[in-house]
């Protein structure tokens, strides 16, 4: 089969196999992620190989699509979501952040050296535990429309703020298994790059937004907004990335100045489509990676039980410790919101593989437990909303603000 025709079969299964997975999850009153998930999972390698281990690895046009996905993924979330409202839980949202950060980089440490890791490898497989998968709860919250409540704002932007503390341990971990000293100095500039691009950017350019929309107006295509806001939130993608920083950060960023303009609902009707086609390949991908086969002895399952386990259970305590000043049925919710790992996990397994911090078995438990916390969080997510109801969802404590 010609080059370019196995592609384009291959993006038509993937495709195909999200819309049978999502209609078959929302039947059993599930999320759709989920069963885009779990569909990635069928047609993967691990089980009946439609797509192969060589098509989703970095780089091939499957994985540049899922990425593109993601990222207009993010982007429609931020198109939802103002400054002014995330400044409100600025401060909930900051605890959230930090304390979902160290409860579960502390006990994944403890985990990993009790089954025979030095500290140094201990804190490498820690790192996976620690950042928060936007992009999962993101379309979650979209697909019940509750992107407006105040439990998505402190997630949405703790997630920021998790986003920025991993990518710091990260770079610690990954100075420690190469042999040498953790340098603080790098590591001020790496967060202070970190945190200057989030606030000029965000701030500065939503609030230059805000000011002066109207030059989106002069273009006279019917389409010209759409294509200098997505121009704007995949250049911003690329520059977050510079900056030590995932590039659904940038997106979001990108979705958030334009939440300013006037044409906001707009940009919101036409992104629809696009998320409609492309948003699918990021989670059946994510699905496909992980290798069932090393997960098929006990001792792997137990295993993965017990990451699984500690990987929710940290996570959610995070959350809901950093945000019990809004109560308990909304630090509940943003416990849960927090706990998938999603392609952030994956991303670190597969560096501590390529690094030799650990063997196939650990990077595949890894690897499923990203992609469990993936699929347990939504259901109960949808749960936790429906059940809370949407009453008061946009009046913001007090005593929160930031």
């Amino acid at each position: 089969m010609h080059h370019a025709s196995e592609i384009l079969f291959t993006l038509f299964v993937v495709f195909v196999a999200a819309q049978i997975g999502g209609e078959i999850a929302q039947r059993l009153k599930l999320p759709g992620v989920v069963g885009e998930i779990a569909a990635g999972c069928a047609i993967g390698p691990s089980l009946l190989g439609w797509i192969s281990p060589e098509q989703i690895v970095t780089g091939t046009p499957l994985d540049v699509l899922a990425e593109i996905g993601v990222i207009l993924l993010l982007f429609a979330v931020g198109l939802e979501t103002r400054l002014e409202d995330l400044k409100k839980v600025g401060k909930v949202a900051f605890v959230v952040g930090v304390v979902g950060v160290l409860v579960p980089f502390g006990m994944g440490s403890v985990w990993a050296h009790g089954n025979g890791f030095d500290w140094d490898r201990s804190l490498f497989v820690a790192a996976a535990f620690v950042a928060t998968s936007a992009g999962i709860t993101a379309r979650v919250l979209q697909e019940l429309n509750a992107l407006q409540r105040i439990e998505s704002k402190v997630i949405l932007g703790a997630a920021v703020i998790d986003d920025i503390l991993a990518m710091l341990l990260l770079g610690i971990v990954v100075s420690l298994q190469g042999g040498g000293s953790i340098n603080a100095s790098h590591l001020l500039v790496v967060l202070a790059g970190a945190v200057g691009f989030i606030a000029v950017i965000g701030w500065g350019g939503a609030r230059v937004m805000r000011w002066n929309s109207a030059w989106l107006d002069k273009p006279l295509g019917p389409h010209s907004p759409l294509m200098i806001v997505l121009a704007l939130c995949l250049g911003l993608a690329w520059l977050s990335t510079q900056f030590g920083l995932a590039a659904i950060i940038g997106a979001f960023l990108a979705g958030m100045i334009a939440s300013e303009t006037r044409q906001q609902h707009t940009l919101e009707k036409q992104t629809q489509p696009l998320l409609a086609l492309l948003t699918p390949f990021f989670f059946v991908v994510t699905g496909s990676k992980v290798d069932l086969h090393e997960l098929a002895s006990m001792d792997a399952l137990l295993m993965l039980a017990v990451v699984t386990t500690i990987a929710i259970v940290s996570k959610f305590i995070g959350g809901w410790l950093g945000s019990l000043s809004l109560g308990r049925r909304s630090a509940t919710i943003i416990g849960f919101g927090m706990v998938p790992r999603g392609e952030v996990g994956i991303v670190v397994a597969t560096l501590g593989l390529a690094a030799g911090v650990f063997d196939n078995r650990i990077y595949a438990i890894i690897v499923a437990m990203s992609l469990l916390t993936a699929m347990v969080t939504p259901p109960v997510l949808a749960w936790l909303l429906k059940r809370s109801g949407n009453g008061g969802a946009a009046v913001v404590v007090p005593d929160v603000k930031g």
